[in-house]
This record gives C-alpha cells, structure tokens and sequence, in this order.
C-alpha cells in the first residue's frame, strides 16, 4: 500500500539529525536570515552535499498537505465542551471539518476520527495537531489517513 505513493508520516523525533538540519537550511535561505546556501548549511552545520542530497525530499508535513483530506484519530475524556474545544482549534487554522464520528464513551473516554480538509489558507497542520495534543484531556493523536 504504502509503495503507491512512497511517502511516509513520521514524527519528529524519529527523523535523523541532518534531515532536520535540511529543513531547518532551507528556511533560513526562503526566509532571507541566510544569504547563500553555503552560509546556510554553515549556520546548521552540515554539508552542502547533504542539503543538496535531500533538499527535494523532506519537507514540513504542512507544505505538502493543501487541498488534501487528512483524517486523524484520538482518544478524548468525556468532559462537557471538550470536543468543541477540539473543534475549535481546528477552526482556528482554517481546516475545513468534513466528518466527525464519535464513540460512546466507555470508561470516561471516547474514540474520535476526524476527517479534515486542508485549504491554502489552512495553518501549519503538524501544529494544529500539536494544538490538539496539548488540550487537557485529548489522547493519542494520530494521523491514520492522507488522501
């Protein structure tokens, strides 16, 4: 399954050092902060060749997710108001909310799976989940599909 499209959703600190480094040199050159890629692959410390072997192949989640359907899966307490704060911060970085199905709760906690729809004016998506994880009482959030 996998093979189709060969992209892979990994969490940050499961990716190597010199790829985070790749990303963190092509924001300094996109952003201005680094005049030349020399300068920028100095201020990260990493060779230019590998900034040139990956540059094209790692990328922020949100950079490559506009207009796709992204559907996530959490765990959440059974708390009055809790899913609307959910709701909320998804509405806050502007992903359109295509579905929402909810458990009954067993124990005090409910499974969720939510569809969302990532516009071009949508926020950083890995921070919109980061949001989610933060909130007291969200569980587990996970991205169980792209599309």
């Amino acid at each position: 399954m996998w093979e189709k499209s060969g992209y892979f959703v990994v969490r940050q600190k499961a990716v190597p050092e010199v790829l985070l480094k790749v990303v963190e040199a092509k924001r300094l050159v996109e952003s201005g902060r680094a005049g030349s890629v020399q300068e920028a692959v100095e201020d990260v410390g990493i060779s230019r060749s590998s900034f040139y072997k990956y540059k094209d192949d790692i990328f922020p989640f949100h950079e490559n997710s506009q207009g796709t359907t992204i559907t996530l899966t959490f765990q959440m307490d059974d708390e009055t108001g809790l899913l609307s704060d959910v709701l909320k911060i998804v509405a806050d970085y502007g992903a359109n909310i295509l579905t929402i199905h909810q458990s009954i709760p067993i124990n005090g906690v409910a499974s969720l799976s939510l569809s969302v729809q990532v516009l071009p004016t949508t926020g950083d998506i890995s921070e919109m989940i980061e949001a989610m994880e933060r909130k007291l009482g969200v569980h587990n959030v996970k991205i169980l599909a792209r599309e």
